[in-house]
């Protein structure tokens, strides 16, 4: 059984130095284990509205927020939008039309519940904070009011952060998780004459179009193994170049 000294310890851990791979110095599996789930995920919302991986248990939530982030659906981008918390004990009974494409990709990759509480900052959200689990259920009575705390040390933590939110905050920045992404994205704005809100939409089209993630098309944007016409063409054999 977890005790509350075990929330406290990742408290504690939170603002500690971070590794190579968080923004944020607690042990995401330690977290996880605390509140009777598989794995967590934070992801801070960017100045152009997308997304930004920057604390994760490694595996299934990793790969449940690229998902996400890809297909631009799931209960991480509805949370961001409406600023409310989302539970979802039991994904098989998610009404198929909700998340047509995040669904079954969700559970192949081992998530069957999913809780994704909103980081907010008065009314606005400037994160999410998602938990998963690969067996159905809800939360604990226990459990989900200990999310909640754990919300809201985070959302102090990125407010109140160092300087290792300086690149987050801007958008920009080599050691962000999808710096490719943000990279390509303004490389396509440029290709196909669009906003960057556009090209992201481009660069989404693309990855699903080809069943790949979004990280690594991003990749051959940025390596001109993949170009975006100026000619009004969606992404495809038609409207890209390979070097």
């Amino acid at each position: 059984m977890v005790s509350r000294g075990d929330l406290a310890s990742v408290l504690l851990t939170l603002n500690d130095p971070p590794d190579d791979r968080n923004l944020i110095g607690a042990d995401p599996v330690a977290c996880a284990r605390v509140l009777g789930v598989d794995g967590v995920a934070v992801s801070a919302l960017l100045g152009n509205g997308t997304a930004e991986l920057v604390w994760a248990t490694p595996g299934a939530s990793t790969e449940l927020e690229d998902l996400q982030y890809t297909l631009g659906e799931g209960p991480g981008p509805e949370t961001a939008r409406s600023g409310t918390a989302l539970l979802a004990p039991d994904l098989t009974e998610v009404p198929a039309g909700r998340w047509p494409m995040l669904l079954p990709r969700a559970l192949a990759a081992g998530v069957r519940a999913v809780f994704c509480l909103p980081l907010l900052v008065g009314g606005a959200c400037i994160g999410t904070f998602t938990l998963q689990r690969a067996a159905a259920g809800p939360l604990t009575e226990d459990d989900l009011p200990d999310a909640w705390i754990l919300a809201h040390a985070l959302t102090a933590l990125l407010v109140h952060g160092t300087d290792r939110w300086a690149p987050f905050t801007a958008g920009e920045g080599a050691d962000l998780y999808r710096a490719a992404v943000h990279q390509a994205a303004g490389m396509i704005s440029v290709q196909a004459g669009v906003g960057l809100a556009e090209a992201l939409a481009l660069l989404r089209a693309h990855a699903f179009a080809q069943d790949r993630p979004l990280a690594r098309v991003a990749e051959d944007v940025v390596a001109r193994r993949v170009h975006f016409r100026n000619d009004g063409d969606l992404p495809g054999e038609s409207g890209r170049r390979r070097d």
